[in-house]
């Protein structure tokens, strides 16, 4: 799968930097406003962040591989 420069950071920036913080203001102001499923919320975002990170990781090494 190839995407351009603007589509792999406009990821990076939501799987380094946005979803974490999605991730961690939620389960703050859950356990301020009890807030339901926490765990579960946070857990999946976890799970995608992850997902992401690995999709990230393969292009990045493709491309790599590509210009050499």
């Amino acid at each position: 799968m190839k995407m351009s420069n603007k589509v792999y950071d406009v990821l990076k920036y939501i799987t380094q930097i946005g979803l974490p913080a999605l991730g961690t203001l939620y389960f703050t102001l859950s356990n301020i406003w009890g807030f339901p499923y926490a765990e579960e919320v946070v857990g999946t975002i976890s799970a995608v962040v992850t997902f992401l990170g690995i999709l990230l990781g393969i292009s990045s090494a493709k491309y790599k591989k590509e210009s050499e």
